[in-house]
């Protein structure tokens, strides 16, 4: 014991000293975002929130008004603001799919990305690309192929489908495999959506 403290004094380090200096860190740290601010502020750059703020989407050739907080997802704001439910919350952290929509014609998860990024950008959701009584070529396929079960992950798989088919209008299995390999299906019907999209890219449904 006698040589540990006998080191200690000689080192200049002490476990006290250590405990010292990391609360005064701590404290430093908890300031940083306090000072960002004061200094962005300073510099007369805009700061969003947190507050509501006005925001104006193009979403399926329409631009939709709408206000929400700078931290709400685009998905939040589609399904809870626009009152457009066809894309399912389900894991909410960028892993199943089920909220896929497309910017800019290429799929994206909506719940990973916040309204603010999507202004200026063009937005299609599931019910940009078809209707019940004029559905698409991939939602028709779903219905023939019966490639649905519980649901949830439908619409999600019908966005990435219709994206997937126009950058690849031919695929070979192994290609549709890889290409869906963002979404998943909970239930099971792999084997159904393989159809949907082979029979889709044949021209028919």
């Amino acid at each position: 014991m006698s040589d540990q403290n006998d080191t200690s004094r000689s080192s200049g380090f002490s476990r006290r000293g250590f405990l010292k200096g990391l609360g005064v860190g701590s404290a430093a740290t908890a300031l940083l975002p306090e000072l960002s601010l004061r200094g962005a502020t300073r510099d007369n750059e805009q700061i969003l929130g947190p507050g509501e703020i006005p925001l104006t989407l193009k979403i399926n050739g329409q631009n939709k008004k709408l206000s929400v907080e700078p931290r709400v997802t685009l998905l939040d704001a589609l399904r809870n603001r626009l009152d457009l439910t066809g894309s399912k919350k389900v894991c909410d952290r960028g892993t199943c799919g089920a909220c896929t929509v497309l910017v800019d014609g290429h799929p994206a998860y909506s719940c990973s990305l916040l309204a603010v990024e999507a202004v200026g950008r063009e937005i299609t959701t599931i019910e940009g690309l078809g209707t019940p009584q004029n559905m698409n070529a991939v939602q028709k396929a779903f219905v023939k192929h019966d490639a649905q079960q519980c649901g949830f992950c439908t619409p999600g798989f019908v966005v990435a489908c219709t994206a997937f088919l126009k950058n690849k209008p031919n695929p070979t299995p192994d290609e549709i495999r890889l290409g869906l390999g963002g979404n998943l299906c909970r239930c099971g019907t792999y084997a159904g959506i393989m159809e949907v999209v082979q029979q889709s890219a044949k021209g028919g449904a």
